[in-house]
């Protein structure tokens, strides 16, 4: 590829995303809905403007890069609830990465043909919610404590278990590994890996930025921590690849809770950037998406979403709830809103190019059911959240 045609792929992917997220803030579409979808008409599925396989192999370094920005944001502003409420969201996680595993495959392979392999591949891909759109839409409606707490967790908890599993599992599909006594051991290995890498660079971060007291130097705080960010992902895959992902969360929750900085600054320049890197990254990657990898998919492919949408989640939440101190319409609601994000989507572009370029059947449709299952989730609920919300009164009244 020219450096025109390069330079000219990205001035296309950001403006698109900059138009989305105008639009969203005009009509109050959900961003990730018009993002998806501008990503969709500059790409395959559309105008054939933009072509991510152009990047070639820097498409996953870039893709990563930026997919940790937006986790170790997310680690930063993450609030573990208190007593029995983070009981209930281990619990939710727990369940969650086996019921909804276990039923996310069957569903995959029954309604969407996909075969077995993949369809694990799959579940795990989609097995986590989005915190980059569960954070802006819990506030969006103004969503009371502790649910709120929960949701936000639950995501960046899941989604680098999630991410992790299915790098796993197409290992396995690949042969990379042998054996789910592997996979289990590996991802032992990797989530391990990730925190103690995450919380040790989180500490050094944090003793750095403390022996930065001069207010104008606020511009090199920021400077330092985007590039041990950057950092810990490159040391991350270099040693143990996906460990990456839950190194920045573990990062950015030890910034988070050690006063040494002027944080809410931080973090709100942290926040810009990485509704950056997702104005970017959506667009980017939908852009690969065509419809002759959607309709094929057909009503299977969506019955297959809508059942994980009614039955599977609701299923695992009902279940980890039990006994726990949330009442029924709390139940109702955090059965109800799943929907997945940017980090779903990244990797199930990354990975169906890795399984088209083995020769294995059904990349295009794995591809094409994570995003589907990213419209779907993400259009139905949030555009149902807040008329929800406010059914079951779970509307922060102090807001």
């Amino acid at each position: 590829m020219t450096p025109e045609r390069l330079g000219l792929l990205w001035g296309i992917t950001v403006f698109a995303g900059a138009i989305a997220r105008l639009i969203s803030s005009i009509t109050g579409f959900p961003s990730v809905v018009i993002l998806l979808l501008s990503g969709l008409l500059i790409g395959r599925s559309g105008l054939g403007l933009v072509e991510p396989l152009d990047l070639g192999q820097g498409l996953e370094t870039i893709v990563g890069l930026l997919v940790c920005l937006v986790l170790f944001e997310g680690g930063l502003n993450l609030k573990l609830p208190e007593g029995s409420i983070r009981n209930t969201v281990l619990r939710i996680s727990l369940l969650r990465l086996i019921i909804s595993l276990a039923g996310g495959i069957l569903i995959a392979h029954l309604f969407a043909g996909l075969s077995w392999p993949v369809a694990g591949v799959y579940s795990a891909i989609v097995l986590a919610t989005g915190p980059t759109v569960i954070s802006p839409l819990v506030e969006q409606i103004k969503l009371a404590s502790p649910l709120s707490d929960v949701l936000k967790a639950e995501g960046l908890v899941l989604e680098p278990i999630g991410a992790v599993l299915a790098l796993l599992l197409l290992e396995l599909l690949l042969g990379d590994l042998h054996g789910l006594r592997e996979v289990l051991i590996a991802l032992m290995q990797r989530l391990g890996g990730g925190v103690v890498i995450g919380v040790v660079a989180g500490w050094l971060l944090s003793e750095i930025l403390k022996k930065i007291k001069n207010q104008s130097s606020f511009g090199i705080e920021l400077q330092i921590t985007v590039g041990i960010i950057f950092l810990v992902y490159g040391i991350c895959e270099y040693i143990l690849p996906e460990s990456g992902l839950p190194a920045s969360v573990a990062a950015g929750f030890i910034v988070g809770k050690r006063e040494v900085i002027d944080k809410e600054r931080l973090d709100n320049l942290i926040s810009e950037l990485a509704q950056l890197a997702i104005t970017v990254l959506f667009p980017l990657l939908a852009s690969d998406v065509s419809w002759g990898e959607l309709s094929p998919l057909g009503w299977g492919g969506v019955i297959c979403v809508l059942s994980m949408m009614i039955i599977v989640r609701p299923i695992s939440i009902s279940l980890a709830t039990i006994g726990q101190e949330l009442d029924f319409k709390e139940r109702i609601f955090l059965a109800w809103l799943a929907p997945r994000g940017i980090v779903t989507a990244a990797v199930a572009s990354l990975f169906s190019i890795r399984l088209e370029q083995a020769g294995v059947l059904g990349a295009g449709r794995l591809q094409g059911l994570v995003f589907l299952t990213i419209l779907m989730t993400v259009g139905i609920q949030g555009l149902t959240a807040k008329p929800l919300a406010s059914f079951l009164n779970l509307i922060d009244s102090k807001n």
